[in-house]
């Protein structure tokens, strides 16, 4: 069976498309962290919420310095959309740069994705530019699903936790990024970037 790396948040959408991916791939499910000391480690919260999935998780370390830019580019932006494209795409370029993923090659590089996505939204250049460069394949196994799908599937195969962003960390990166603007720019610039908007965390599959 071939093998894909699917970059990883521990919320809803990742774990959907991980299990959307999963009677054709042996997936490996991808945190990717900053390992920033101005904020938490999503690390353990992705290994966390893919194990109680049912899929290995491998942690992949970003740079920086990326993280730094994304921070600066929307704080100058006043909101988050740019940085969160520019993060997201480093993200894939960094797992399909790799040899393999918790030492196993891989063929193909997925993400949750959905159709109605603004960012993080993959264009059809940057995916062919990705596989010819790296000789792996991308995967947006979401990208036909609109909210009302996803929430109707979620419900019938996870159990997901809900909760405003700001009170609610999760494995993704937007948590090391609402830290460093936190630490570089103040809470009040952080609650001026990003919207007020709902994350999920998954804490296993349904029974």
């Amino acid at each position: 069976m071939p093998t894909v790396a699917a970059l990883f948040s521990a919320g809803k959408d990742s774990t959907l498309a991980a299990l959307v991916l999963e009677p054709f791939y042996d997936v490996t499910l991808c945190s990717c962290t900053f390992a920033l000391d101005a904020g938490p480690s999503v690390a353990g919260t992705a290994r966390e919420a893919g194990e109680r999935a049912g899929f290995p998780v491998a942690t992949v370390e970003l740079d920086a310095s990326v993280a730094r830019e994304a921070v600066d580019r929307m704080v100058a932006d006043g909101y988050p959309r740019e940085g969160i494209q520019l993060v997201h795409e480093h993200a894939l370029e960094t797992v399909a740069g790799r040899d393999e993923v918790d030492g196993r090659p891989f063929d193909a590089v997925a993400d949750g994705t959905r159709r109605d996505d603004r960012a993080p939204a993959i264009e059809r250049p940057f995916a062919q530019s990705l596989e010819d460069r790296h000789g792996v394949d991308y995967l947006r196994p979401l990208a036909g699903y609109g909210r009302g799908a996803i929430d109707e599937l979620t419900g019938r195969l996870l159990e997901v936790e809900t909760g405003p962003s700001e009170r609610l960390p999760t494995g993704d990166y937007e948590t090391e990024l609402r830290a460093l603007m936190a630490a570089e720019h103040g809470e009040g610039t952080v609650a001026d970037v990003f919207p007020e908007h709902v994350q999920s965390r998954v804490r296993g599959r349904s029974r």
